[in-house]
């Protein structure tokens, strides 16, 4: 985005970009069923770190998808990870590469921080397979 760029413009390319890395139904539903009161969280969210930070050039989104996950890791935040994990997949991220940035973390954030990361990873991945399985 640009200085240029008004903050409705910068929601509306962070709703697309969210939609895109996340899925529409997903976040279809998150923000469907947001409260008043964490409705100007979501708008945070959507505007500025998906419409500012994600729209960026200077990252591709799959490179964005592993950062991430690492740092989702290291925050041992799970429900986040499940996300990104989904999405990390959706921006071609492969399981080999998820694999090594989680890896990566048990060195540099701590095993049970990792050990947790590849067990939300790891479910997330066979709900997708079963799904494609599915299909």
């Amino acid at each position: 985005m640009t200085r240029d760029t008004s903050p409705a413009e910068t929601y509306e390319a962070g709703l697309e970009m969210r939609r895109r890395v996340l899925g529409a139904e997903h976040v279809n539903r998150s923000l469907g069923q947001v409260s008043d009161f964490a409705k100007p969280i979501q708008e945070l969210v959507t505007q500025y770190c998906w419409g500012e930070v994600w729209t960026r050039e200077g990252l591709p989104p799959k490179t964005r998808s592993l950062l991430n996950l690492v740092m989702l890791t290291a925050l041992n935040r799970s429900h986040e990870l499940a996300v990104h994990v989904r999405g990390a997949i959706t921006n071609g991220v492969t399981e080999e590469e998820i694999q090594e940035a989680l890896l990566q973390t048990a060195i540099y954030v701590g095993v049970p921080a990792a050990l947790e990361s590849f067990r939300v990873a790891e479910k997330v991945l066979n709900e997708l397979k079963a799904a494609a399985d599915d299909a």
